[in-house]
């Protein structure tokens, strides 16, 4: 068990490297993609800002959790949702429980204050993505998610979005149509290119804002930092 706890724990420390290795050369790129994000709209300040794939493992729950950090350092008060109601991975990344969450807040079995946790870091809170529903698509596109995200806004002054990739379902669309803002992450290496130039298409016609891709995996030469880039 104990074996366990410490392997997550090391996972957990690469995962958020902007938490754990502020100072590390990873953590620089992270305060530069926010910087691109927040010249990106300078008279309109980004409060709402969805990250996505076009796939799955090319890296945008690790370019979230990292961003989420790196706005809460700058003094934000900061919101990170798991809005992936399929597979959710923030509580394992915060050492959070799953018991309840986004999804229990859409069926208002709780209020949004008393179902975001605490994650140690100051000014970052997060809100896990709850029980699993049969429907995530139609609870996304609700008029509780519509009040959801009123609320949050008004809790909070930057929201995250953790979502589905692109390609898999539509739930990443839908919120792509309510967010001030996306951020799509491919995987160098991996990420085909019809995939992203489809995953953007998918995002134009949910008339979504794409601020910018994030290069995810990138091997630098003649370091053994993996390096991640906005590209506007």
């Amino acid at each position: 068990m104990a074996l366990k706890k410490n392997k997550k724990a090391l996972s957990n420390k690469r995962n958020i490297i902007t938490k754990f290795d502020s100072k590390s050369p990873i953590s620089e790129q992270y305060r530069t993609i926010r910087t691109n994000i927040q010249f990106s709209s300078v008279d309109n300040e980004v409060k709402s800002l969805m990250v996505t794939s076009s796939g799955p493992g090319e890296g945008k729950s690790t370019t979230v959790a990292n961003l989420a950090v790196v706005f809460a350092q700058q003094g934000k008060k900061v919101l990170l949702v798991d809005a992936d109601l399929r597979k959710p991975t923030v509580h394992y990344t915060f050492n959070q429980t799953n018991t309840f969450g986004l999804t229990s807040v859409l069926t208002r079995q709780l209020t949004l204050d008393k179902a975001v946790a605490d994650t140690g870091e100051k000014n970052l809170f997060v809100l896990t993505s709850g029980p699993i529903p049969p429907n995530p698509a139609e609870l996304l596109s609700s008029k509780a998610m519509e009040q959801f995200y009123q609320d949050a806004l008004d809790l909070f002054d930057i929201v995250l979005f953790d979502t589905p990739p692109l390609l898999a379902v539509t739930d990443a669309q839908i919120l792509a149509n309510k967010c001030e803002g996306t951020i799509l992450v491919v995987s160098s290496g991996k990420t085909e290119k019809d995939q992203v130039v489809k995953a953007k298409e998918l995002l134009d016609s949910a008339q979504s804002k794409l601020l910018g891709v994030v290069l995810n995996n990138k091997k630098m030469k003649d370091t053994n930092y993996y390096y991640y880039y906005g590209v506007k």
